[in-house]
């Protein structure tokens, strides 16, 4: 397995050559320090260090290459300067998910589309909890129960690289997102769950999309062999669903919406570098 400071050296050249492709992005600074000695691919390859170590918190990233890696980060600023710097970078952390996809040729257009609950807080806490209610966060219920918080939204490729996500609150019906996330293709086949049930919504996204969407109801009864196919092919979402959460993706509990966003895509772009191989094994 490649060491740690191999995976951050590729992570940092991954960060750096991509947004160097894209200078317009990192002219967000309008002071006299727009040239910060510790630069943005930094401070994003510091935080993708989380996924590397398997640790729960962005702080326990930071703190590893405080204690292990000054050498590599020699202008490392306090962890209040990284995180407010880290939560500056929305943009840049969405244009390097994207170029995660384009590095995989992904053959084929067979999709897949599912949601995860992003709670905010344990269920014991619902009758008190009212973090980011200003900002999105709801009550919503799935097949495990009731959860407050959010949802995040993914399409798939048949192969679980991460193509589209959208952030939802918890109460956003799965059908609403839909035809969002299928415009990131250019049409195809998109597997689903009964979360996304009626001819309305198949409608909408074949006119919108140009997608065709197949549910476990189009196959009939259980016991379908048809069915069984549909299912097993849907596995790979919940593989996708698995990695993510051991990357801590439902464990989010930020004090903005801002911040919550952008560490749960920095969680997505991680994945997708391991996927389409660019970290090494």
């Amino acid at each position: 397995m490649a060491s740690i400071e191999d995976q951050v050296t590729a992570l940092y050249c991954f960060v750096d050559d991509t947004l160097t492709a894209y200078p317009d992005v990192l002219l967000w600074r309008h002071s006299p320090n727009a040239h910060p000695r510790f630069t943005d691919a930094e401070v994003i390859a510091v935080a993708l260090l989380q996924g590397c170590l398997g640790v729960a918190t962005l702080k326990e990233a930071y703190q590893y290459a405080w204690d292990n890696l000054r050498g590599a980060f020699p202008y490392l600023p306090t962890y209040k300067q990284w995180m407010a710097r880290l939560h500056a970078l929305p943009v840049c952390v969405g244009l390097l998910l994207r170029a995660s996809v384009l590095q995989h040729a992904m053959p084929g257009r067979l999709y897949l589309m599912d949601s995860k609950p992003i709670p905010m807080c344990k269920p014991i806490r619902h009758g008190r909890v009212r973090l980011l209610s200003d900002e999105g966060a709801a009550f919503g219920k799935n097949s495990c129960g009731w959860f407050y918080g959010f949802k995040l939204h993914l399409l798939t490729h048949q192969d679980g690289t991460i193509l589209s996500a959208l952030l939802t609150s918890g109460n956003v019906n799965d059908r609403d997102p839909a035809v969002a996330l299928s415009w990131s293709v250019q049409g195809g086949v998109t597997l689903a769950d009964l979360g996304y049930p009626g001819k309305e919504i198949e409608a909408l996204l074949e006119d919108e999309a140009g997608m065709l969407l197949i549910t476990p109801r189009h196959a009939g009864s259980k016991g379908d062999e048809r069915r069984t196919l549909i299912s097993r092919l849907r596995e790979r979402i919940e593989t996708t669903f698995g990695a993510l959460w051991r990357q801590f993706v439902d464990r989010v509990f930020s004090r903005s919406w801002n911040g919550l966003w952008n560490t749960v895509k920095l969680k997505l772009l991680f994945y997708n570098l391991r996927q389409v191989g660019i970290l090494p094994a």
